[in-house]
């Protein structure tokens, strides 16, 4: 084929080679010139890895004639915005530290519109072992890259419109309740319908998949002084776990029941003397699984007697919760303070690692 001025010798050589390959029937030129992913080779023996050959699936996909990629690094498609991670991935991939997985990236077309792919390289040896070339490929994952954005952007409605409900229904039951209520019972709705709602926001903010139970506390806590730096009473102990969002809905209305208690009646009614105490372990390979083992310890708070009846509180914690988590829950009125016990079994993919 005629020489182009514009190429070094080496690339030029390199695209004959690729050339002569095709034109004499090489079976892997001429499969990757047939198939339908877009795939390209490139010479590892010249400065960023210039492109080789071009298949025209890779050609159709991007828009570009076959002279204008030759010659071309692999990044000329990529975004300005593209993560230095991702890219320094890549590049490891072609000094020959491969991955199991690769990341995806949106690359450009030649008339500005984008696609996502993900790029998988492979050298392509001579009888030597040696790296000769680099065999790339693209699977174009755009459909479901823009599948993944309008469901986001439903829940991100979902999760708004949710929120304005729930505000909409405190003020609704404020305003029926007024004169016709005690005040306490409208300050207690409305703090239960506020840590339902704080619940539900860190859910949307996880696409709804599961909200870490350190988290959890921290939000449904901090109303009650958890992060007050002028006074330490709480201490909060254990390996972070991700809680389902049925669990962890229920996990913030008990929260806030023996938060609420505490501050009314427990360790949270005195001055500063009153101390929270919350840990948890994970129990490994039981004869029932994993299970997590929860415990709420109030002391340094006023003597403590059983009430003479339950309230909702008491029936929430002790019934709703242990058929919610398929556990075991017991609530203790001891003298010293209110302890809340729970077991329950750790959903699978529940351990988080420690930060």
């Amino acid at each position: 084929m005629p020489r182009d001025e514009n190429k070094s010798p080496k690339q030029q050589a390199a695209e004959n080679h690729i050339t002569a390959l095709k034109e004499a029937g090489g079976p892997f030129v001429t499969a990757a010139d047939e198939t339908r992913m877009p795939m390209l080779f490139s010479d590892p023996q010249l400065p960023g890895n210039p492109i080789i050959y071009a298949n025209d699936s890779f050609l159709s996909l991007t828009g570009y004639d076959r002279a204008e990629v030759l010659g071309q690094s692999y990044q000329f498609l990529m975004g300005a915005k593209t993560d230095p991670t991702e890219l320094a991935q890549i590049e490891a991939s072609f000094k020959g530290v491969f991955h199991h997985s690769y990341p995806e990236i949106r690359y450009c077309r030649k008339d500005g519109s984008t696609f996502w792919a993900i790029m998988f390289i492979g050298p392509v040896l001579d009888k030597n072992g040696v790296v000769v070339q680099h065999f790339v490929s693209f699977l174009d994952i755009t459909v479901r890259r823009q599948e993944e954005d309008r469901l986001r952007l439903l829940l991100d409605e979902l999760n708004h419109r949710t929120h304005n409900t729930l505000a909409t229904v405190q003020a609704i039951a404020v305003q029926t309740l007024r004169g016709a209520a005690d005040k306490n019972v409208i300050d207690a709705f409305e703090g239960r319908i506020l840590a339902l709602s704080q619940a539900n926001s860190l859910l949307g903010q996880e696409n709804w998949e599961g909200v870490s139970l350190r988290q959890l506390i921290d939000q449904i806590l901090q109303p009650f002084g958890l992060n007050d730096r002028r006074v330490t009473r709480f201490s909060v102990k254990g390996d972070d776990i991700r809680l389902q969002p049925k669990v962890a809905l229920t996990f913030a209305m008990v929260f806030h029941e023996l938060a609420t208690n505490a501050a009314k009646h427990g360790a949270l009614s005195n001055d500063a003397t009153g101390r929270i105490d919350i840990d948890w372990q994970i129990e490994r390979k039981t004869p029932q699984g994993d299970r997590m083992r929860l415990r709420w310890q109030e002391s340094g708070g006023p003597p403590v007697t059983p009430p003479g009846r339950w309230g909702f509180g008491a029936r929430l914690i002790e019934g709703g919760l242990a058929q919610e988590l398929d556990g075991e829950v017991r609530l203790v009125y001891e003298p010293t303070g209110v302890v809340c016990q729970i077991v329950m079994p750790v959903p699978q993919g529940g351990l988080m690692s420690n930060e």
